[in-house]
């Protein structure tokens, strides 16, 4: 169980990362060939989602008594932002791109597979 709980908060460090990443680029910065149109909300959201899988890794790390709730939480509220993302581009007519469709495809299924985990560890330690 320690060393789940220690690999999804690696993995949670790295989506943290991509999730602030995406907001740089939606802020306009060009990274490298690497552009995004710029997108206020978008920015908002993946701050708090990079932000909230940070305080759910701090905590998976230092092995808080709120470890493994914490990254459920975590987890749930980046997905939730992930999600959306992908209402907001469809919906209400958000400008996309192959990168950005490529992306939330892909962090939403590693986040649901890292939920899924927090959430079976749960269970198991009962």
């Amino acid at each position: 169980m320690n060393t789940l709980r220690k690999s999804l908060a690696a993995l949670a460090v790295v989506y943290a990362v991509s999730f602030y990443l995406g907001a740089v680029l939606h802020a306009g910065v060009v990274i490298g060939p690497v552009t995004e149109p710029v997108v206020l909300p978008a920015i908002v959201v993946e701050t708090v989602c990079g932000t909230a899988l940070l305080v759910g890794a701090y905590g998976a790390f230092a092995a808080k008594p709120w470890a493994w709730t914490g990254l459920q939480v975590s987890h749930a509220v980046a997905l939730g932002g992930v999600l959306l993302g992908i209402v907001a581009i469809a919906f209400a007519g958000g400008e996309s791109t192959p990168l950005n469709d490529w992306y939330h495809r892909i962090i939403a299924t590693l986040l649901v597979l890292s939920l899924a985990g927090s959430l079976y560890v749960s269970r198991a330690r009962r």
